[in-house]
């Protein structure tokens, strides 16, 4: 029988619950530990730099139900503009022609990007390597694997060694919320080697502090003798999906080392120290994500601390002619 589709956009609040719900009939099946509660996709949409009108597409049955949600994440500059596409559809409405619309948004979408801004644009999207299904229909709308990125993870209960700072240097907490320019300043400048790095902005960041679970004691900063930010370790637990999925969990959010502070043993303290503020807090596990070939060698700092690989999060990449 056929079934009757309409496509809209994001009116608002209402909105949130059904988008949870789709999200967390997708987990049931999937199980790509990608459960998103009311309040992260509160923080994430409401953001200051999406455009709600036209970066979030919601397709529905002629009865109402939400069955596919779809999201793209656009920078704000930039000599070529990289949308990222995230979407989600219902198990019982896949495997026909509504995965392929919603790529075709995307790219429609990236294209009046392109004829606006003037610059070359991008889709990418992702998924868990073993999520073969959504790999090969990306590979089938002309998108090729182009990084890889690994969720680690640690028991917290096993000894952490003693973070060992380069003399001089002080650790301050809470300087998100003290300093926030600064702070910004600081994520830039760690942060600006990076593949696909996109700046943070303090509306950004007010933003996030105003609906992420945020703790000063976790917003560690290293700070060197003239007063200067030389590097920063964010940590973060989320009590929601803690409860939604009977775990306890800590994250490593954030990590970075300032240009000119690298190779100082300052990156390794703060991620110990990090680690011990979550310790202490009472998680079972801590988490992070980092990418494979990173060029300041996080990855084998991470291992060397007792982090080991959970899974592997790929990064699909597709250019679009403008038109």
């Amino acid at each position: 029988m056929m079934i009757t589709l309409t496509k809209r956009s994001y009116t608002g609040e209402t909105d949130l619950e059904p988008i949870a719900d789709l999200i967390h009939a997708c987990e049931a099946v999937d199980c790509l530990d990608e459960g998103s509660s009311i309040a992260e996709l509160r923080q994430e949409i409401e953001a200051p730099d999406v455009d709600r009108d036209r970066n979030l597409r919601l397709w529905e049955t002629s009865e109402g139900t939400l069955i596919a949600f779809a999201q793209l994440w656009i920078p704000e500059s930039g000599e070529v503009r990289d949308g990222f596409l995230w979407f989600r559809v219902h198990p019982m409405f896949r495997g026909g022609t509504l995965e392929r619309e919603i790529v075709a948004w995307g790219e429609t979408r990236m294209q009046e990007v392109s004829r606006e801004c003037g610059v070359p644009v991008s889709l990418r999207s992702g998924t868990r390597e073993s999520d073969g299904d959504r790999i090969r229909f990306l590979e089938s709308c002309g998108f090729a694997i182009n990084r890889y990125f690994f969720r680690m993870e640690r028991v917290a209960s096993e000894p952490i060694p003693t973070p060992q700072f380069p003399s001089e240097f002080t650790v301050q907490i809470g300087e998100q919320q003290k300093n926030g320019d600064a702070w910004v300043e600081l994520y830039n400048q760690s942060f600006i080697d990076h593949w696909n790095f996109h700046p943070l902005t303090r509306d950004r960041l007010d933003h996030e502090l105003a609906n992420l679970p945020y703790r000063p004691a976790f917003d560690l900063v290293a700070v060197c003798p003239d007063g200067q930010f030389a590097g920063f370790c964010y940590c973060t637990i989320y009590d929601e999906k803690n409860r939604q999925t009977g775990r306890n969990e800590g994250w490593i959010t954030v990590l970075g080392t300032r240009r000119g502070f690298r190779n100082q043993g300052i990156g390794r303290a703060l991620l110990l120290a990090g680690m011990q503020q979550l310790q202490a807090a009472g998680v079972e596990t801590i988490l992070l994500s980092v990418d494979a070939q990173s060029p300041t060698g996080a990855l084998k700092l991470y291992e060397s601390v007792g982090f080991g690989k959970s899974f592997t999060k790929i990064s699909l990449f597709k250019a679009l002619e403008s038109l």
